[in-house]
């Protein structure tokens, strides 16, 4: 699933060819990634210029003259910005511009979904409503988090997966800020210390400004439909490898949360699973 690195570099690479275009019409071959009213986001979305593009957590958010339209690229979804062209196999939307283009939403697995909502309700009829604090926020202190984590004695990274906490990291991430902090993915949230939670902050946004310039981490679904290649699984110092880069020791793997887990036990002090 693309993550905040991944997801900030689509918002980027978009914002360069679709500013400033108009919407002439809209195609929807899968009504049901459509997560508001069908009919209107049809129809309100034609002649609507695209003046900003923005990211929130892993959510991309088109800003038009009077509408934001949310979207979530979820396990596999891809944007496609080409001629005009017949929608392909598994491409579910397909909006036509004003310059002869098309910006094609592509999702093998249906997953993705959509939201248009009028613009003073971007946080209130959407899940953004629902987002907890990006690593890159002044707000996002040892405090807060301590908060968050006092009553919850889930692991560490099932908590840091839930966006509603800390928003923008998913799974590839989260083991690489947990190594990084040499804390267990085990370990109780509500056991967490205050430097634990301030090395889960500054980890988090070294490992995600590093991947935001390398273009993201090209791994399983992310790919380069936008003619980006991300170049950040060059660096990962744990997640998919199989001996640990500091101790040289063996690195393990295990579900939490439902996702594959990959972690250092020396390095990441792991006494009990």
């Amino acid at each position: 699933m693309p993550e905040l690195p991944e997801v900030e570099t689509v918002k980027n690479v978009l914002k360069k060819d679709l500013l400033n275009l108009k919407i002439k019409k809209v195609i929807v071959t899968y009504k049901d990634m459509i997560k508001t009213d069908y009919d209107e986001f049809i129809k309100n979305l034609v002649d609507e210029e695209i003046i900003d593009i923005k990211r929130y957590g892993k959510w991309l958010v088109f800003e038009t003259t009077n509408y934001d339209l949310v979207s979530h690229l979820r396990m596999e979804g891809k944007y496609y910005y080409s001629e005009k062209v017949e929608p392909q196999k598994h491409e579910h939307v397909v909006f036509e511009l004003s310059n002869g283009k098309v910006l094609r939403y592509k999702d093998v697995r249906k997953f993705g979904v959509m939201f248009l909502v009028k613009k003073d309700r971007l946080f209130i009829d959407t899940p953004l409503a629902k987002l907890g604090l990006e690593p890159f926020n002044k707000e996002l202190t040892s405090t807060y988090l301590l908060e968050k984590f006092k009553n919850k004695k889930l692991p560490i990274k099932a908590v840091l997966l839930d966006q509603e906490i800390m928003s923008g990291l998913g799974n590839i991430y989260d083991d690489e800020v947990l190594f990084k902090s040499r804390i267990s993915p085990f370990k109780k949230v509500n056991t967490l210390t205050k430097e634990e939670c301030e090395a889960i902050i500054k980890n988090s946004k070294e490992i995600l400004s590093e991947a935001i310039k390398m273009g993201g981490t090209t791994i399983r679904s992310y790919t380069s439909s936008l003619g980006v290649e991300g170049s950040y699984q060059d660096k990962l110092l744990v997640h998919t490898k199989k001996e640990c880069m500091v101790c040289k020791g063996k690195i393990l793997v295990k579900k939490i949360a439902g996702r594959s887990t990959y972690y250092c036990p020396k390095c990441q002090g792991v006494l009990d699973e």
